[in-house]
């Protein structure tokens, strides 16, 4: 569950707080933040991406088919390694979904299920 905004300001008060009285302590917990763990991952996973482009560009102009495919994959596979470091970096996809009401049937929302419904209806109305 996110914080509030009053809940964020206190957080970032004693942070700030616990830092000022011993900044050996502040370094370490710097260190350990997971935020920075994901933000070098972006980084690596940028440079493996540039890495990937010139691999590919060398593959063409060399004409050379496996050099550009390697290129290709090595781009796609720091793309995808990258998004998912930005998405755990950034809190998508961690939260749960809301729990629901018991006895309560949850929506629907497809086709199918549109055209059951409608099926019941006829049988029903018969």
């Amino acid at each position: 569950m996110p914080l509030s905004e009053h809940e964020q300001r206190l957080l970032d008060q004693i942070e700030q707080g616990l830092y000022a009285e011993d900044p050996k302590w502040a370094n370490a917990v710097r260190i350990s933040d997971p935020r920075s763990h994901y933000k070098r991952r972006l980084l690596k996973a940028s440079l493996g991406f540039a890495l990937g482009v010139v691999l590919l560009m060398v593959g063409v102009v060399a004409n050379e088919i496996w050099l550009g495919v390697a290129g290709f994959v090595v781009m796609l596979a720091t793309c995808l390694w990258g998004l998912s470091s930005w998405k755990r970096m950034n809190g998508f996809g961690v939260e749960s979904p809301a729990p629901r009401a018991p006895g309560r049937r949850p929506q629907r929302r497809g086709f199918m299920d549109r055209m059951e419904e409608r099926w019941r209806r006829r049988t029903d109305e018969r």
